[in-house]
C-alpha cells in the first residue's frame, strides 16, 4: 500500500509535539480560534498529553507554524466498531498560511493512526470544508442544536407504562448499554469508550445537571442527559445534551420530562443529528436548528474499512486522485462465508474519487448521486451492488471534538 511521501519544505520540520511545546501550542490555538472561554484552565506540562490525544506540529525554525491534534476513537459503521482517527485543533499561523504545511501534517498524523491503532477512517468538524476535501474528506452529516418552545412539548402524549427516575453511578453501565444498542444500529456514532472517554461513572454524572433514565418492566430503555441552565422565565433554556431511547414510550417520557419545565423555561434545546427518531413522536413537525457543526469523513484504508462487511457477490472498483495515496488503486471485494475479503487489483470497475468513497461508505449518498457530482465514473454495472453493500443505516453524530 503506497503512502504519501512527505514533502520537505525549506527550514521546516514536522514532528510530534511534547510538553515543552505547550506555550506555542496554546498561543497558536488562541490565535486561530480566539480567546479561551471564561473559566478555561489551560493544561500544564505534567498533564500533557491527555489520554488518547496526539499533537503534531510543523516548525519553521523554532516557530510552531502549524499543528494538528489526533484523537483516538472508535466509531460504529455497518454494525462494526471501526478504529477512527479524530482530527481536531487544526491551525496554521497567519504568517505561514498558503505554504501547504498541512500536507505533511495530515500525512504524518493519519499514518501514525493507521500504524498504531489500525485507524481506517478519519473524521473531523471543519470550519472550512474546502481545506479538507483536498485530503479526501467529505461532508457526511452535521451535529446540530435544535430548539423547541417548551410549551409545545406539553402536547406530547403520555406513555403507557414507562417510568422515570434520576440516574445514579450504579446506572451508568446500563446507560452505556442503551447508547451502544442504539449506536450499533447507526453509521457514525462514537463508541464512547477507550482512551478518549472517562470510565468514571461519577465523573460522567457530574458533567450534567441531571441524567434521567426511562424504565419499562424494570429495564433501562432510554435516558436523557441534560443541563438546567440559568434563569426561570421565558428567556431560560433547558438543554438536552443526549437523548437516546430504544422504545416509543421511553422517548415520550423523556420529552415530557423536558415539558415539565414549561413554567420556568422558554425553550428546550436538543443536541442531535440526522433524522432523529425522537422527532417522530412529536405531535408537530417543526423544530429550529440554531447551531450546526458539519462533520467530514475520510476512508484512509480501503481494505480495513470494507473487510468483514456482509457480501454475497464479488465487487470490483478503483479509487483515483487520493493526494495521500493510501486508497488509490484497484480493489476487489470477494465474499468468503458471507463476509467481504479485500484484495488489491482485479478487473476494471467503476472509479471512485476519495470523497466519493467517504460518502458511499458512510451511506450518505448513492452511486447515482455520486455520478451526478462527478465523484464516480466508468462502468455502472456494479453500482447497485455497491449501494446494497453500504446503504440501509441512518448517519448520526452525537459527540463533538
Amino acid at each position: 500500500m503506497r503512502c504519501h511521501a512527505p514533502r520537505v519544505l525549506p527550514m521546516t520540520e514536522t514532528r510530534p509535539l511534547v510538553a515543552t511545546d505547550l506555550p506555542q501550542m496554546l498561543a497558536l490555538a488562541q490565535d486561530a480560534f480566539g480567546d479561551f472561554p471564561a473559566g478555561y484552565v489551560p493544561p500544564v506540562p505534567a498533564d500533557h498529553p491527555a489520554p488518547g490525544r496526539h499533537d503534531w506540529g510543523t516548525f519553521d525554525g523554532d516557530v510552531l507554524a502549524a499543528k494538528v491534534v489526533r484523537r483516538e476513537y472508535d466509531s460504529w459503521f455497518h454494525g462494526r466498531r471501526v478504529a477512527t482517527n479524530g482530527i481536531a485543533g487544526v491551525a496554521v499561523a497567519a504568517e505561514h498560511r498558503g505554504r501547504g504545511l498541512l500536507d505533511d501534517l495530515f500525512a504524518a498524523v493519519l499514518d501514525e493512526g493507521m500504524r498504531e491503532r489500525g485507524e481506517v477512517v478519519s473524521t473531523l468538524f471543519p470550519t472550512a470544508p474546502g481545506i479538507y476535501r483536498r485530503y479526501g474528506y467529505e461532508l457526511v452529516s452535521s451535529y446540530d442544536t435544535v430548539e423547541i418552545p417548551t410549551s409545545r412539548l406539553l402536547a406530547v402524549p403520555k406513555p403507557a407504562s414507562t417510568t422515570l427516575r434520576r440516574a445514579t453511578a450504579a446506572d451508568v453501565g446500563e446507560i452505556r448499554r442503551v447508547h451502544e444498542t442504539w449506536a450499533r444500529a447507526q453509521n457514525g456514532p462514537l463508541t464512547r469508550d477507550g482512551a478518549s472517554f472517562t470510565a468514571d461513572a461519577d465523573a460522567f454524572l457530574a458533567s450534567f445537571s441531571g441524567v434521567s433514565i426511562a424504565e419499562e418492566d424494570g429495564e433501562v430503555v432510554g435516558y436523557a442527559a441534560w443541563q438546567r441552565g440559568r434563569g426561570y422565565d421565558t428567556t431560560a433554556t433547558f438543554e438536552i445534551e443526549d437523548l437516546v431511547a430504544l422504545t416509543r414510550d421511553a422517548t415520550l417520557a423523556l420529552w415530557r420530562l423536558a415539558a415539565s419545565y414549561a413554567t420556568v423555561t422558554g425553550h428546550v434545546r436538543l443536541l442531535t443529528s440526522g433524522r432523529d427518531t425522537a422527532r417522530l413522536v412529536l405531535p408537530f413537525d417543526t423544530w429550529t436548528v440554531v447551531q450546526s457543526h458539519p462533520y467530514m469523513l475520510r476512508v484512509h484504508d480501503v481494505a480495513g474499512a470494507f473487510a468483514g462487511l456482509p457480501l454475497d457477490t464479488q465487487i470490483t472498483f478503483s479509487v483515483a486522485g487520493d493526494l495521500l495515496g493510501t486508497t488509490n488503486g484497484d480493489w476487489t471485494l470477494t465474499p468468503v462465508d458471507g463476509l467481504a475479503t479485500v484484495s488489491p487489483g482485479g478487473p476494471g470497475g467503476p472509479v471512485l474519487a476519495p470523497r466519493g468513497v467517504a460518502l458511499l461508505y458512510a451511506g450518505a449518498a448513492s452511486t447515482t448521486d455520486l455520478r451526478m457530482a462527478g465523484l464516480l465514473s466508468g462502468d455502472a454495472g456494479q453500482d447497485r451492488a455497491l449501494d446494497t453493500l453500504l446503504d440501509g443505516r441512518q448517519l448520526h453524530i452525537r459527540d463533538y471534538f
